[in-house]
């Protein structure tokens, strides 16, 4: 079996293309701001959240970024009205990041969408074969990413 090949063939092809399809889906009046980057942050911080205070390091890590350049990423986020910055509550030397209102509604967009693209991939596969597949990606996701 070359399931390995597969998830990484699937991983190369799916990691350049969700983002700018969710950004350019948004309808006419979408701001300017509706960016891959604006996107890629808000889910990072969103992935983040349940762990506590959301920081700048964690966005790092979340995107595999050096925290300087993920700094500036959530810089512009704030600039552009998706995320919050306040000072953290358990280190005033920290930022504590959070979703402005136009942040989680970028984030049921994007989420929205990953789920359309989902289904629209195994509509042709027999119902329970699409349920037993989601159930194990959503496995394999929460024991690499929740770890």
């Amino acid at each position: 079996m070359a399931a390995g090949r597969a998830l990484f063939r699937l991983v190369r092809f799916w990691s350049r293309r969700w983002a700018p399809e969710v950004a350019q889906r948004l309808d006419e009046d979408a701001p300017r701001t509706a960016t891959v980057q604006n996107l890629y942050v808000v889910e990072a911080v969103h992935s983040a959240a349940p762990r506590g205070e959301v920081t700048v390091a964690d966005v790092a890590r979340q995107l595999g970024l050096d925290r300087s350049v993920a700094s500036r990423m959530i810089a512009d986020a704030v600039r552009d009205g998706y995320l919050r910055r306040d000072t953290s509550a358990e280190d005033a030397r920290r930022a504590r990041l959070s979703l402005t209102e136009a942040g989680t509604e970028f984030l049921a967009v994007s989420h929205a969408h990953q789920e359309q693209v989902f289904e629209a991939l195994v509509a042709h596969w027999p119902a329970e074969d699409r349920r037993r597949f989601a159930s194990y990606l959503d496995r394999l996701a929460r024991e690499v990413l929740d770890s």
